[in-house]
């Protein structure tokens, strides 16, 4: 049946990225609200790390530090490893430097979807928490339910389907290189170990997902993120020429231009995008759980979990991989460049250790990912989900996981980037439209903090003319 679905994810995908449709999208609108607002991504990069540190308002609430986790767990994924070398193999080293600018400029983007989930979240009296996302700014700000419908369709796609296969196959792809893979028997194997994990995490609530992610983002973060500076320190002597190379290539236009389609430009927004999702409606479904005192506060969270994605873990790759020897090839894209370049360095113990991280990542990304989706669920049913249809839910999802495993690398690939891109063109027009909101919070906001008060969100005083379950109306 994979094979099947093949050629028409794969055209589909085409028309998406080669005529220019999401690059487009993504560009313009992370340039004009960077922008509009003064660039708040950068210039409050202080106020966002206090943001961080705070507790939740409720008891019982999820922190911002939780929701942060919750998103990076889903952002920093094996997109991060094997994004970041097909980008470098496929489209050349300039793919880094595009990565870059996608990140810098979409964190400005992320700021505008996260606040209005804030803004616009709703309260669960079940469990006490809240919850929403573009599903639900989309129906109360613009009074369009179906189209929250099809976003949330799409979120389901694009996670519990494009992402979580691609997530799969990934991991079982890095056993590739060792002498006991079979590649008949390993990936089912993988598949089934993955399925039974990822079953028994889904099974355990939101709350255990979230202490789950808490703990392994910032360890696997932290540890993989001081080898790569290790290997870049062992190769010191590399690493003018090999920012020369990245810089020269992100401006070639034989690099750049030509054959868009495998061009860095290309390579480097397509894998940005994979990898720090910014404008794509993703982090907001966790930025609406956060308990916070404003919704900016999250905005800005959010923002940040951009640059950790991509300017910290994904650059930490980058440049381990090209500050050694080993010359980025078609033949090697993926999971062996990586390990060749680590190999180059600390023998086979750099394959182990990649193998090691790709299984972290991979799997914190699965379960980030269920996180995002029960609440899309959640809005197309226009209910809770019973336990029945939650209970077939997981199943569906857990399916998926195994299949991702046994499934083609073109296929995994192309499935994610068709379901990534449909998302874009649903939640950045709509983010375009509702950004006068999000831009009055942020004044509202900034001009608090210049009075030497903690800011208070009063909805109507911030343009927002529908009734909110949180702020004061």
């Amino acid at each position: 049946m994979l094979e099947l679905l093949s050629p028409i994810i794969s055209t589909l995908n085409s028309i998406l990225y080669n005529y220019y449709i999401v690059p487009l999208f993504l560009i313009v609108a992370g340039v004009f609200l960077s922008i509009r607002m003064g660039f708040p991504q950068i210039r409050y990069l202080l106020e966002t790390l206090r943001a961080t540190r705070e507790k939740p308002l409720h008891e019982h609430g999820i922190s911002s530090f939780g929701a942060l986790m919750v998103s990076t767990a889903s952002r920093v994924g094996t997109g991060n490893i094997v994004g970041v070398s097909t980008a470098i193999c496929l489209g050349g080293p300039g793919a880094i430097f595009w990565m870059w600018f996608i990140a810098i400029i979409g964190a400005a983007s992320a700021f505008v979807e996260s606040t209005l989930a804030q803004i616009y979240k709703r309260h669960d009296f079940v469990t006490g928490h809240s919850y929403g996302g573009p599903s639900y700014y989309i129906q109360t700000a613009l009074g369009m339910r179906w189209l929250g419908i099809l976003f949330s369709a799409f979120v389901l796609l694009t996670y519990i389907v494009g992402y979580n296969l691609l997530a799969s196959y990934n991991i079982q792809d890095s056993l590739s290189s060792y002498n006991f893979y079979d590649k008949t028997v390993t990936p089912i194997i993988t598949g089934i170990i993955l399925a039974a994990l990822f079953a028994f995490c889904i099974w355990g609530g939101a709350k255990k997902i979230t202490t789950i992610t808490s703990y392994l983002v910032p360890f696997m973060g932290i540890i993989y993120v001081l080898v790569a500076i290790g290997i870049i320190l062992y190769n010191i002597t590399n690493v003018p020429a090999m920012f020369a190379t990245i810089f020269r290539d992100a401006f070639s236009f034989d690099a750049g231009f030509a054959g868009f389609a495998g061009s860095c430009i290309m390579y480097g927004i397509k894998r940005g995008l994979y990898s720090n999702e910014a404008g794509m409606g993703s982090a907001p479904n966790a930025s609406a759980s956060a308990s916070v005192s404003h919704p900016v506060k999250q905005g800005f969270v959010q923002s940040l979990s951009v640059f950790i994605d991509t300017l910290l873990i994904c650059s930490a790759t980058a440049l381990m991989c090209l500050s050694t020897d080993i010359e980025p090839t078609k033949e090697i894209s993926g999971i062996l460049y990586v390990q060749q370049s680590l190999n180059s360095v600390l023998g086979h113990s750099g394959a182990i250790f990649i193998t090691f991280s790709m299984c972290l990542f991979g799997f914190t990304t699965l379960i980030g990912n269920y996180y995002y989706t029960e609440g899309c669920l959640r809005f197309i049913m226009n209910k809770r989900p019973n336990d029945t249809t939650r209970n077939v839910f997981k199943a569906i999802a857990t399916i998926i996981v195994f299949l991702g495993a046994v499934s083609s690398a073109s296929f995994a690939w192309d499935s994610a980037d068709l379901c990534q891109g449909l998302m874009v063109l649903v939640n950045i027009p709509v983010i375009l439209v509702l950004a006068p909101i999000a831009i009055k919070a942020l004044r509202n906001y900034t001009d608090q903090l210049k009075k030497g008060v903690e800011p208070v969100y009063i909805a109507k005083d911030c343009g927002v003319k529908q009734d909110t379950d949180y702020w004061i109306n």
